[in-house]
């Protein structure tokens, strides 16, 4: 593209025109003779890139762009909205012709403002401003993913109780982006729905500081630093650790044993490490102190189920985990219709079985939880606060199998606590399923070509709320990830099948009538 000093237009013909558009090398610049002098801008309004030349423009040399009144400095670019800024070129007068320099800033300035525009764009969660930016990163040969980097550095002192799913999702959209190399859009997309969901989740939040200080990383008073909800001592020790020149590899085990010390907040502590492991290692040492900090604080703030009557059971379980001689694995069809004690029982009398074939029962007894989930339960009124059932619950079963097959590999001696966790996820789904829904109308021939459409359904999947898309995206790739594993066996099928419905079926979060009756209820016996 040329770039240099270029003849526009004659003064004259300016002047009694009032406007008009040059064009070069495929840019519109909008030329404008004002009383305060001639001025040059892009045509495209950096909004939704409508034709500034049929704006108004005052004696102040403010321009409106009439589609949704946005107003521009013409002298300056400044945008009165703090949205994105205006381009604006210099403009030469020779021999009554006018001439306008195209000259593209230095990469630094231009990264520097995109970077700008980027974060402006993740203070307002401006959805579709981060996403120029981030085509802006690309367009100018800088690397997208650095906008991924600085959101996580904006977002993870703002995150109330420590990571989101706006992180683990990061994670497995980064997956996706590596593996799109050739397609920008998709690229764009993956990075968008990231830096988006971040923006989302700490909107308006204040900043809640880390303890400050650092200590010497210690795994076992790491793990009872959390599990005395001892959040300056673990955020201390980790930050040492970092200092001290360790590495995640090195803090993983004692981060898993933490989050599977308890069942816990639903099973997101342990799906949680292994993705903060691939945001480390995708994004580079800059994310490490962000991404370990904010996860400490998640898993020390969990709320902890097994301390609750349904999953009260849980200790003693784990205790006799082992301990009788029962060395077969029940199948997935022993687990059907078993509650929560019951099922931790059965998985208890065998845990003297392999580890891995007690994993491949319950993740098929979860795969079919969640592929037979009956839909009426999302529509259910007369349910109390908590008892809710719905497709985002039920797909925990199967992202926390996988949680547990990653990191119970790496530490065989974590199995006990991993599968007791999985046959409470068994047992809190029991009961939902539909007994009329035939299995064989989700079966899925060909797996590949199934997780390459289910790809596509992914990068357009027309979710409004960030909450859904991100367990579509964790829950396939979660199952991508079981089946290519090729551990799992008979509830390969079944995971796929599970993840076909839920990719094809509808989704509620907001449910205003179930909401205000739970709350008329609650209210008359809070006295």
């Amino acid at each position: 593209m040329a770039q240099g000093w270029t003849h526009a237009v004659s003064v004259a013909e300016l002047q009694e025109k009032g406007r008009k558009v040059f064009r070069q090398d495929g840019r519109q610049i909008a030329l404008f003779h004002t009383d305060k002098g001639i001025f040059a801008c892009n045509n495209r309004c950096p909004h939704e890139g409508y034709p500034l030349r049929e704006g108004t423009l005052d004696k102040d040399c403010k321009l409106t762009c009439n589609w949704h009144n946005w107003k521009f400095d013409l002298e300056t670019g400044e945008n009165q909205r703090d949205g994105d800024k205006l381009r604006i070129y210099p403009v030469e007068l020779r021999d009554g012709e006018v001439w306008v320099e195209i000259v593209d800033p230095p990469f630094d300035e231009r990264k520097a403002k995109t970077m700008e525009g980027l974060e402006q764009g993740f203070v307002d969660h401006d959805y579709e401003r981060i996403a120029r930016e981030i085509a802006r990163l690309r367009q100018i040969g800088a690397d997208p993913l650095d906008g991924m980097r600085e959101a996580i550095g904006w977002s993870h002192d703002r995150m109330e109780f420590g990571w989101t799913h706006a992180y683990a999702g990061a994670a497995d959209w980064l997956t996706l982006y590596d593996e799109h190399g050739n397609d920008p859009e998709t690229q764009v997309i993956c990075a968008l729905e990231s830096i988006g969901h971040m923006a989302d989740d700490v909107l308006r939040e204040p900043v809640y500081p880390f303890a400050e200080g650092a200590e010497e990383w210690d795994e076992e008073a790491f793990v009872q630093a959390v599990e005395i909800e001892d959040e300056p001592k673990a955020i201390r020790m980790v930050r040492g650790a970092l200092q001290a020149g360790l590495t995640f590899d090195d803090m993983e085990r004692g981060l898993t044993r933490a989050a599977l010390a308890h069942y816990n907040a639903f099973g997101h502590s342990l799906i949680y490490v292994p993705k903060a492991g691939k945001l480390i290692e995708r994004l580079g040492d800059h994310v490490a102190e962000p991404v370990l900090l904010s996860l400490v604080r998640e898993i020390v703030q969990a709320f902890r189920e097994d301390l609750i009557p349904e999953f009260r059971s849980y200790a003693g379980a784990l205790e006799a985990f082992g301990t009788k001689t029962n060395g077969k694995a029940p199948t997935a069809d022993d687990f059907v219709g078993l509650n929560v004690k019951k099922a931790m029982k059965l998985a208890a009398e065998h845990g003297s079985a392999p580890p891995m074939d007690l994993y491949r029962s319950l993740l098929e007894a979860n795969a079919r939880n969640m592929l037979t989930f009956d839909l009426k339960h999302q529509d259910d009124l007369d349910v109390p606060f908590g008892g809710e059932k719905g497709w985002l619950d039920v797909t925990h079963g199967l992202t926390f199998a996988n949680a547990v097959r990653t990191q119970c590999s790496k530490f065989p001696e974590l199995w006990p606590s991993g599968l007791l966790q999985m046959a409470c996820f068994s047992g809190r789904n029991a009961g939902i399923a539909d007994v009329d829904l035939d299995p064989d109308d989700w079966r899925v021939p060909d797996a590949d070509r199934f997780f390459d459409d289910s790809g596509e359904l992914l990068f357009n999947h027309h979710q409004d709320e960030y909450i859904v898309s991100v367990h579509l995206v964790k829950t396939a790739m979660a199952v991508r990830d079981e089946v290519r594993s090729g551990e799992a066996e008979e509830g390969s099928d079944l995971a796929m099948a599970a993840v076909n419905r839920l990719m094809h079926s509808p989704l509620f979060i907001k449910r205003p009538r179930r909401t205000a009756r739970q709350a008329l209820r609650f209210i008359e016996v809070d006295i």
